[in-house]
């Protein structure tokens, strides 16, 4: 019987929520991870790139990690990528202190690395980690990939890598990762990071998306998954026209997480849209056009 993934389905990277004078804002994340709560959906991402880990104070994210995990009941992954390593390994022991599941960690950016630079990079940070962690690949960020056969030999070789998080505009890169970790492991969790993934990464015998679309629409990515579990083609076909219509919110706007967060405070409230991205403020016809999507 083959094993499945611990961390399965739909994952939501949370935005973060700030006050208009630019501080982190605890009862806003409250309000939106009780409405995740509430959506069906499986597991939080905190601080990752839609939640702006990269603009946070270390005290911010050590300050965000002790609050948020108490304010869900769900599965919660922490972002704990740095340019510095003990700060992630901090961050990572404050994270499975407050009751986080797993960290996440980004391969390091700037430099550029080799396959023999990441494979050494990983084995280090497994030994001195205490927990289960995934990786994070995001090419387009980081200037190094994590490939298939690079990815399978750690996941054969380190127990405690348990899955990845695969931020590659590329269907045949997610699919070479779920081939090659399911020779070597059952329970290994391969995730697309791209919202209209979903259903691909699935039928290529994958684990989910994590999906910033999550943010607005989790019941509906939620309800895709009871769809597919049920082995409802017809609605499945319709969740996919829908996510791919939904996906046009990533071409609102300078900046994507500005956007997902002015649509996220114009539908429901109870956040600004404020980011800590230069010049990402929406005009009103931009505003028009998030409200028509999500109407």
């Amino acid at each position: 019987m083959e094993t499945r993934p611990a961390f399965s389905g739909v994952w939501c990277p949370s935005v973060t929520p700030f006050t208009s004078d630019n501080q982190l804002d605890l009862n806003a994340l409250a309000q939106h991870f009780a409405r995740l709560d509430a959506s069906g959906i499986d597991t939080l991402l905190l601080m990752g790139s839609i939640g702006e880990f990269v603009s946070l104070t270390h005290t911010e994210r050590k300050l965000l990690l002790r609050e948020a995990r108490g304010m869900s009941r769900l599965s919660m992954v922490a972002n704990i990528s740095s340019g510095s390593k003990s700060d992630m390994l901090e961050l990572a022991q404050i994270a499975w202190q407050s009751g986080f599941d797993a960290v996440m960690v980004l391969p390091p950016w700037y430099y550029g690395q080799t396959r023999q630079q990441l494979m050494a990079y990983y084995r280090q940070l497994d030994r001195e980690l205490d927990g289960k962690w995934f990786a994070y690949n995001f090419p387009a960020r980081t200037g190094c990939d994590l490939d298939a056969m690079l990815v399978a030999e750690l996941a054969a070789e380190l127990p405690n890598f348990i899955g990845i998080k695969d931020t590659t505009d590329c269907l045949s890169h997610n699919r070479a990762l779920i081939e090659e970790t399911k020779k070597v492991r059952g329970d290994f969790a391969v995730l697309s990071g791209y919202d209209e993934y979903l259903l691909p990464n699935l039928l290529a015998g994958g684990a989910g998306v994590i999906s910033g679309l999550n943010n607005l629409v989790p019941a509906m990515f939620a309800e895709a998954m009871q769809s597919w579990q049920a082995g409802d083609l017809a609605a499945l076909t319709q969740f996919q026209q829908r996510i791919g219509k939904l996906m046009a919110i990533y071409t609102v706007g300078d900046d994507f997480v500005t956007t997902i967060k002015t649509a996220v405070a114009r539908k429901y409230g109870y956040m600004t849209p404020l980011s800590r991205n230069s010049g990402g403020t929406l005009s009103n016809a931009q505003c028009d056009a998030i409200d028509l999507l999500f109407s």
